[in-house]
Formats: structure tokens, C-alpha cells, sequence
């Protein structure tokens, strides 16, 4: 079995570093020259990208999960092996 590379933060900061210079512009614009839906929508991209940043580490949370059950699982199927090989019960089949 090939090895897991974990998952790559390039578009994930991509995403995050977007949104933030949009939430930024937008504000900024919107007070400038006194719009306040740009300034509504300048919020949105702001919490757009936390909302991001959230899903990032839940998502990478729950790959560790899954990596962990995953090692679990792999160590009681060859404690189970092992198990059959000393009492004799593997046929091969």
C-alpha cells in the first residue's frame, strides 16, 4: 500500500488569501465612497473566508480520524494473522 501525503494548503490558502483582499477592497470601498452594500458584502467575504479556514481543520481533523482508525484496523487484522498462523488455521484457501 503507497504511502498518504497529507493534503496540500495551497488552495485552501489561495481561497482564504482571496477572500480576505476582497473583504478588504470592498470595505474599503464601501466607506470610501459611502455604499454600504459594499460594505455588507465586504463582511461577507470575511466571514466567507473563516468559514474556509473552519472547513480546512475540520476537514483535516477528520482525516486524522480516519488515518487513525485506519492503523487501528490494520494492526487487529494481523494480531487476528497472527492468531490463526499459531494455531495453525490459515488455509491458504
Amino acid at each position: 500500500m503507497t504511502a498518504r501525503r497529507p493534503p496540500s494548503r495551497a488552495l485552501t490558502t489561495f481561497a482564504v488569501g482571496f477572500l480576505a483582499l476582497d473583504a478588504l477592497l470592498l470595505v474599503y470601498g464601501g466607506l470610501t465612497l459611502g455604499r454600504p452594500p459594499l460594505v455588507v458584502a465586504g463582511a461577507a467575504c470575511a466571514l466567507g473566508a473563516g468559514l474556509v479556514v473552519l472547513g480546512w481543520r475540520r476537514y483535516r481533523r477528520a482525516m486524522a480520524e480516519l488515518d487513525q482508525a485506519r492503523q487501528d484496523m490494520r494492526a487487529d487484522v494481523e494480531s487476528i494473522r497472527e492468531l490463526l498462523h499459531s494455531k495453525h488455521l490459515n488455509n491458504p484457501g
